[in-house]
């Protein structure tokens, strides 16, 4: 387990070794939470991530005459 310091502009760095292993880069972004008494980084995809997310979806649903 790694441990931070809080610089006094309030920012930290995420040591090498958790970058690496999640893939992190410079410029992406992550949504910060506060859960009970901790603080969660989650990292966003980007919108090339998210491509054919949906890929082979089925799409035969029935719908509402004004849905279609």
């Amino acid at each position: 387990m790694a441990k931070v310091t809080i610089s006094p502009k309030y920012q930290v760095v995420i040591p090498k070794e958790v970058r690496e292993s999640m893939g992190l880069r410079p410029g992406q972004k992550l949504e910060v939470f506060q859960f009970d008494n901790r603080i969660e980084l989650i990292p966003v995809p980007s919108i090339k991530e998210l491509r054919g997310i949906a890929k082979g979806i089925d799409t035969t649903v029935e719908r509402d005459d004004d849905r279609v």
